[in-house]
């Protein structure tokens, strides 16, 4: 047993020590550290040392050891905010609060586009380099399918040291998600015969509006083409067919070079989505706004406006009328 000055002894060491792990740590400015995959509690003080953050190592083992429940050090990268004790900073460690990144896919990228991105996000584990389009959409559950077009743009907020196919995952699963929630709430006599067209259609929709109100109306176009069977004539089909030959500007033999994306010498929709639609060209490609117009061009205002038209003769009138501008505006601007 303990005598009475031992035993006062050891309550006055207890509470000394606790008193230094819950006193303000010693920095002054948020430290960011990274905890690294098998990395021992150890090697993580070492580090919160070196950074500025504590400065009795062994002390916080002691209290570990003393506590008798070591903390469950998640991996990734933590923001230690200024001057917090060392008892926060194990609390966090335990809970894994770890500072998160974010990375943005905009609406109208490519899929090759989004590849790109994952590969210079910083943080993210790069888990398929030299696995294919096809085995990665195995892995995703959607075998034989193509990958463009089945990412959903968005912001998405990632762990330090988190995968590219997690990423991907995600962003897979809010692409169908959104899309199956656009597709049960289709306009009744749509001509599309499945979600995957309604897909398709959405990313043509996104290529070519820039303006979101302008969407269901664009939308409508096609809708109007597709009922008709008239060809789509969309640019942007045409653009995509052409892969890497395509070099800024869209030239008349271009239109009139057959690819399976030119929807201006084949009628139909394109065989797979040409970029990622978001969620307003998805319900503008399901509820489109009909019309009976069946053509619009750009106006050539900064805003990404375009006049729409019912007839050709009009649709003529209003490209004359752009180019016009275009004249104007470049005599203005030598």
């Amino acid at each position: 047993m303990l005598t009475g000055c031992a035993a006062v002894a050891s309550v006055a060491s207890y509470a000394w020590l606790a008193n230094r792990m819950t006193a303000p740590g010693p920095h002054d400015v948020p430290v960011v550290i990274d905890v690294r995959p098998g990395e021992s509690l150890r090697g993580v003080l070492a580090d919160l040392t070196a950074a500025g953050a504590i400065d009795g190592p062994r002390l916080v083992e002691l209290w570990v050891r003393i506590a008798g429940r070591s903390p469950r050090v998640k991996v990734g990268r933590y923001e230690i905010p200024a001057a917090a004790s060392v008892r926060d900073i194990l609390v966090q460690l335990d809970e894994g609060r770890v500072l998160l990144e974010s990375i943005t896919i905009v609406e109208g990228v490519r899929y090759a586009d989004l590849r790109r991105l994952l590969a210079d996000a910083p943080g993210i584990k790069q888990t398929l380099a030299g696995i294919g389009d096809a085995e990665l959409m195995a892995r995703l559950g959607a075998p034989g399918v193509h990958p463009e077009g089945r990412f959903f743009p968005d912001t998405y907020r990632y762990a330090w040291g988190s995968s590219d196919f997690e990423i991907l995952k995600l962003a897979h699963a809010r692409m169908r998600e959104t899309l199956e929630t656009a597709w049960a709430a289709r306009a009744p006599d749509l001509p599309l015969d499945s979600m995957d067209a309604a897909l398709v259609l959405a990313s043509i929709v996104e290529k070519e509006s820039a303006l979101a109100l302008e969407r269901p109306r664009v939308a409508g176009v096609f809708v109007q083409r597709l009922r008709r069977g008239m060809r789509l004539q969309s640019d942007p089909t045409v653009i995509y067919g052409l892969r890497e030959s395509y070099d800024g500007d869209i030239r008349t033999r271009d239109l009139r070079t057959d690819t399976p994306y030119n929807t201006y010498t084949r009628k139909g929709l394109p065989p797979t989505p040409i970029a990622l639609p978001g969620e307003a060209a998805l319900r503008a490609a399901t509820r489109p706004q009909e019309t009976g117009e069946l053509f619009f061009v750009a106006t050539g205002s900064p805003d990404g406006s375009h006049v729409f038209s019912s007839n050709y003769d009009d649709h003529r009138r209003a490209v004359r009328q752009m180019l016009e501008r275009q004249r104007t505006r470049g005599q203005a601007n030598p």
